[in-house]
């Protein structure tokens, strides 16, 4: 899993745990409490790992880089360095296709929208695989209680 910013009660990923699954983070531009998320990824129990504000891994052979702004992903998606870009901040969720300024390959820049729902958008998130390179956006199911829905 991959979070591309913004996580401001660090806490919410123990409840990721479930799923035991690695999550990498960045912290966005709202840091929300970082002696928390610092904790947090330094417990044994846990599978978070925290990066700071940006983060370049590798991931089933591919280079990813995780940066919270897409003007900054959209850049480095142009350098050919990356396969994947995976970036977030603006709540709108899309997946390009960015040719390299060099040599005519491309980067896929991924922005998964928002989970929490910021502005009353859908709550999304994306889900890909990394060997065929092929990714989609999905709501995330709301609760009964949920703002989004429409009057009956």
């Amino acid at each position: 899993m991959i979070h591309c910013g913004d996580v401001v009660a660090p806490y919410t990923l123990k409840g990721a745990r479930q799923f035991g699954l690695p999550i990498h983070v960045i912290h966005g531009n709202n840091k929300g409490d970082l002696a928390v998320m610092g904790k947090l990824s330094h417990d044994p129990e846990s599978l978070v790992t925290y990066h700071g504000r940006d983060a370049a891994i590798e991931l089933q052979g591919k280079r990813v880089f995780i940066v919270h702004f897409p003007n900054y992903a959209e850049a480095l998606a142009l350098t050919g360095k990356y396969d994947l870009i995976c970036c977030g901040h603006n709540h709108r969720c899309s997946i390009q296709t960015i040719e390299h300024a060099r040599d005519g390959g491309y980067s896929l820049v991924v922005n998964p929208g928002s989970a929490s729902g910021m502005g009353r958008i859908q709550p999304t998130y994306a889900m890909g695989d990394l060997e065929s390179m092929e990714f989609e956006i999905l709501p995330i199911p709301e609760p009964e209680w949920s703002p989004f829905k429409p009057c009956s």
